[in-house]
């Protein structure tokens, strides 16, 4: 094991017992590598690793923290992976989408209470006729986010918005648009809200997947169509040029 990744280790170790909790100030730099039997320069290392990450915050002048270690800042990352990836990863990413999110859609069915019915009635209400994209990802996102919390899992929720980010969000609904296929996603969302609206775990899970699986559709036709563009290019400029 490399040195910085057994100060991680170390450190990880300190939080999991709770000799180091939510908010707690790490002891000085010197102090904490003598304690652990590590170098500055490894300890240096690996909490600059845990800052990215988002386990320890670092403020300049006062000392190391421990964040929150909320799901939401821990799963941060997941959503900068997300964007990286090209449209073959997409769709090994929205498979995991469709599973997880059919399970958090039936938990929403189960535990929806009537004010949360309300306000997912609301949000159709408000999303019919919508054409902008930015409105349309803004919508998807509430829509998505409340059943998600609905569920009162946490981490599923954070692992959910973060697998699917606000730029995928904005990629799949400008291609939707194009499509026409705005009013059709849209009767989707408002049969899942009718599912959840009736307490309906199976039908609700069954919607999500499906909904999930047209989006997955959409990807495959979209990346099927770049590479045969790709491919056209690549014949148009190793094809021989015409003798004069």
């Amino acid at each position: 094991m490399a040195v910085t990744d057994e100060a991680i280790q170390k450190i990880k170790a300190m939080i999991v017992r709770g000799e180091l909790g939510p908010g707690d100030r790490l002891p000085p730099e010197k102090e904490l590598a003598e304690r652990l039997g590590l170098s500055r320069n490894s300890m240096r290392e690996a909490v600059k690793a845990l800052e990215v990450i988002r386990v320890l915050d670092v403020r300049r002048g006062d000392g190391t923290y421990v964040t929150s270690l909320e799901p939401h800042l821990l799963l941060e990352a997941i959503s900068f992976v997300v964007d990286m990836h090209d449209d073959e990863s997409l769709l090994e990413i929205f498979t995991v989408r469709r599973v997880l999110e059919s399970h958090a859609t039936a938990a929403a069915a189960l535990k929806a209470s009537d004010e949360d019915v309300a306000s997912l009635e609301a949000e159709m209400d408000q999303a019919l006729g919508l054409t902008d994209i930015a409105e349309l990802v803004a919508h998807d996102l509430r829509f998505h986010g409340a059943i998600t919390r609905m569920g009162g899992n946490n981490y599923l929720s954070s692992l959910l918005d973060s697998l699917s980010s606000q730029t995928v969000r904005a990629r799949l609904w400008r291609g939707l648009t194009q499509d026409g296929a705005v009013e059709r996603t849209l009767s989707e969302h408002q049969a899942i809200a009718e599912a959840i609206a009736a307490h309906d775990p199976e039908l609700a899970s069954s919607l999500a997947s499906v909904h999930v699986s047209g989006i997955e559709r959409w990807l495959r036709k979209a990346a099927a169509a770049s590479a045969t563009a790709d491919d056209s290019r690549d014949a148009d400029q190793s094809a021989p040029t015409p003798a004069d």
